[in-house]
């Protein structure tokens, strides 16, 4: 298995890629502002699912494919970016309802709305190029392939980067969705919190499909 120095090196070095915001992190506080700190937290857990299928690609080999070819990593990439602008300019049309979302909530409205924000978290996740360039290029060479079991030291590598993207992702999240409720006391504030969002998920769609590829 992975020795408890590379173990701590990889933890220290996700830390760091971790708590600078990213497209996750990003999308997160724009849910937790808008839907408040379900929504944020649904969109956390599917945003590390989508990451651990990142660390489980990248275990059976295809993360190879992915660090040499630029075909698909810019497909991946674009895919996620549109998805962003998508959510983007649907939060934007739907600015002026958060208001009675807000006060449907306590009726089960944010329940019914979980599966579609785990889905939007997890393709937010499995798109996010920050995440694929350093699984594909930095997690193998944290690999000791003298004691074996290369693909379950990649797992278990993937789960401690996850672990600590869960944690920090849900602090972004709560702190987000604690300042909600100041915008919630105005209609007005809350249509233009939402709107915000919006296009900054939109400004970030773009940002993302105009990054260039790490080589």
């Amino acid at each position: 298995m992975t020795s408890p120095d590379r173990l701590l090196a990889f933890a220290a070095m996700s830390f760091l890629l971790i708590i600078v915001p990213g497209p996750s992190v990003l999308f997160v506080i724009g849910r937790a502002l808008a839907h408040g700190r379900r929504a944020a937290l649904t969109t956390v857990v599917g945003n590390t699912l989508g990451a651990y299928t990142l660390v489980i690609a990248v275990a059976l080999g295809v993360g190879t494919i992915v660090e040499r070819s630029a075909l698909v990593f810019t497909a991946l990439k674009l895919a996620g970016a549109a998805y962003l602008v998508y959510l983007g300019v649907r939060a934007v049309r739907e600015r002026r309802s958060l208001r009675a979302e807000f006060a449907a909530e306590g009726e089960g409205a944010a329940a019914r709305r979980g599966l579609r924000t785990l889905w939007e978290g997890y393709v937010v996740g499995v798109t996010n190029p920050k995440t694929i360039v350093f699984f594909a290029a930095v997690l193998p060479q944290f690999v000791d392939r003298a004691q074996g079991h290369v693909t379950l030291q990649m797992l278990v590598l993937g789960l401690v980067f996850n672990a600590i993207a869960l944690t920090l992702d849900s602090v972004w999240g709560l702190v987000a969705a604690g300042a909600r409720g100041w915008f919630a006391r105005s209609p007005r504030r809350l249509s233009a919190i939402g709107g915000f969002g919006g296009f900054a998920m939109i400004g970030l769609g773009v940002t993302v499909a105009a990054t260039g590829r790490a080589d």
